[in-house]
């Protein structure tokens, strides 16, 4: 409900359940640190020019792929992450980038429970916004004086 802070408590561990084998894949890895790097002022998006392309048409059509530009590499208790991202154009590119590998760090240490031991980030693009349209500009039609 809007309004309301889910809040997840931890399952407390029960004895005498057995054992068995939690796997998690590079691919929710991956999702979990896009997620967490798309939620820094200043990132712009993730990928590079292709996988954005491709992202556009996605959006387009109603989907989305949350670990475009980021790869996660998971070993048995620990994880890896490389992230391509665009910046906006104003914001200093290392605070960014820092601030990006301190939300993932946090984001997938606390929600996928495994050990970050790297973030490597590549600033592909800086985005510049266009300029804005002078109020009572007129799009896709060029008004014409009439000939006399």
């Amino acid at each position: 409900m809007p309004g309301q802070e889910l809040r997840l408590d931890p399952v407390p561990e029960v004895e005498g359940l057995g054992t068995g084998r939690t796997i998690i894949s590079e691919a929710a890895v991956a999702k979990v640190a896009g997620i967490a790097a798309r939620a820094v002022p200043g990132v712009y998006s993730l990928g590079s020019g292709p996988s954005r392309a491709l992202g556009a048409i996605r959006d387009a059509v109603g989907s989305s792929d949350h670990a475009a530009g980021v790869r996660a590499e998971v070993g048995e208790t620990q994880v890896a992450v490389d992230i391509n991202l665009v910046a906006v154009y104003g914001h200093p590119l290392h605070g960014v980038a820092n601030q990006v590998r301190a939300a993932v760090y946090r984001a997938v240490e606390e929600l996928v429970g495994l050990q970050v031991i790297e973030v490597n980030i590549e600033v592909t693009d800086v985005y510049i916004a266009p300029p804005p349209k002078p109020a009572g500009a007129r799009t896709g039609s060029v008004e014409r004086e009439a000939l006399q």
